[in-house]
């Protein structure tokens, strides 16, 4: 089994009421969503465009002069985040496109819908359509150019920390499905990851990846994602190549976690900031990766990094902070993709690490107390002074959908596991019956 699910399921409980509270918060999203549709503006939006990418691309130039072109945006982001369409169009992202095809499939695991499993399908079919041209194998990234201190990275480039997650959406609807046409999505987005991204050797058994197809390596959550992409694959397709060069970069990212638990975003010497997301990242591929090899060293580093990540990147009210070393900074107070992936890592990682489960109960008490919009939609950021509530589909109103519904549909089975008193119902990921055609 290959799709995100906890070893144990047996002990997984939650309060009284509150699994019925998410799902009613899900089905209202749903109905947002299909209302709203699948472009939205973007945490990136006033640096997207000509002028936030200049500013930006100023900035890293010239920091003087940067940081006075770029105050304009990052005043509004603080105090005027509406202002962002003033600054690029609303756009299509595909990493929100597959976070929302796999909700719907927890969605349709849960309570065995067909029309989730429609609208999962639908997601599906828009992830083939939007894969980066002038790439043989299925790849994906950004539908913008984006400013990095590295330069700028050309929209349509296939980016190793947004493919993962289209091949997920894949995988869990193959599972579900058996549909050979999303096999083929699956093996061809594999070659991708394998040949495209390129290896670069510390060692015989260490190797750092890059970002893109065209750049160096260092980023770690880069290298975890790769790491994870090539062993689930290599589980899938039987093919040993790609177990070996996934343990290269797993290793890589074993080697650079910090004595403290804690993982830098890079290993350039410049980039050695420690946030929430980006610890989650890495920390859930070591979750997957773990539970797909049994590998004993990623164990060891998850239990080291669980200890840093419950006591250095959340607040006194146990939710979480967006960073505990900071590059620059903050201009808010909380995030909801630092809260969705939260849930995601503490559902990956409660059967091993007990402590997470009052967490998980923490984070998603606030967020429907707290997050939840009378249109169905989620706040997106809490300012330093009032909320930042243009919903953004990629920061990050799919990953807390894909999140909510995975926490439900990880309820339910570990009920009917406690129901029919045997393991079978958490070896899949639905509890409803397979469909293999959609």
């Amino acid at each position: 089994m290959h799709s995100d699910f906890p070893n144990k399921l047996e002990g997984f409980s939650v309060p009284n009421g509150i699994e019925e509270n998410v799902l009613a918060v899900l089905k209202r999203f749903v109905g947002w969503l299909d209302e709203f549709g699948g472009t939205s503006w973007d945490h990136q939006s006033f640096f997207a465009g000509p002028i936030g990418s200049r500013a930006k691309s100023l900035y890293y130039r010239h920091e003087l002069l940067g940081t006075a072109a770029v105050a304009p945006m990052v005043l509004c982001e603080a105090f005027l985040p509406s202002a962002r369409r003033l600054f690029h169009r609303p756009t299509r992202f595909p990493i929100a496109d597959a976070h929302y095809a796999m909700g719907f499939w927890y969605l349709y695991g849960a309570v065995g819908d067909p029309e989730y499993l429609e609208k999962a399908a639908a997601y599906l079919d828009v992830l083939k359509d939007t894969r980066c041209p002038g790439f043989e194998e299925y790849c994906w990234g950004y539908p913008f150019d984006w400013v990095t201190r590295n330069g700028t990275i050309s929209r349509q480039t296939p980016l190793i920390t947004t493919t993962p997650y289209a091949y997920e959406a894949f995988l869990l609807g193959y599972e579900l499905c058996g549909r050979e046409e999303w096999h083929q999505v699956l093996a061809s987005t594999a070659r991708h990851a394998f040949a495209d991204i390129k290896e670069f050797k510390l060692s015989d058994d260490s190797a750092t990846c890059s970002y893109t197809p065209f750049d160096g390596g260092g980023v770690i959550n880069a290298a975890a994602y790769r790491a994870f992409l090539l062993t689930s694959a290599s589980k899938l397709l039987a093919e040993g190549s790609y177990l070996e060069a996934g343990q290269r970069n797993l290793n890589f990212v074993l080697d650079a976690q910090n004595p403290n638990g804690s993982w830098y975003y890079a290993v350039d010497g410049v980039r050695d900031f420690v946030d929430h997301f980006h610890t989650c990242f890495v920390m859930k591929a070591l979750a997957k990766i773990h539970r797909l090899t049994g590998h004993e060293r990623c164990l060891g580093a998850l239990a080291k990094g669980v200890e840093y990540y419950v006591t250095h990147l959340f607040d006194a009210d146990g939710l979480p902070k967006p960073f505990s070393r900071a590059p620059r900074l903050t201009t808010y107070k909380r995030e909801l993709y630092d809260c969705a992936e939260c849930i995601n890592l503490c559902l990956l990682l409660k059967d091993r690490f007990p402590q997470l489960e009052q967490t998980l109960a923490t984070v998603v008490g606030s967020i429907m107390s707290g997050w939840v919009k009378s249109d169905g939609s989620f706040r997106s950021r809490q300012l330093l002074v009032g909320w930042d509530n243009v919903p953004m589909h990629r920061w990050a109103q799919s990953q807390m959908f894909r999140s909510l519904a995975f926490f439900v549909s990880t309820a339910r089975s570990a009920a009917a596991v406690r129901h029919s008193g045997s393991r079978a119902s958490a070896e899949r990921l639905p509890i409803a019956p397979a469909v293999h055609t959609v």
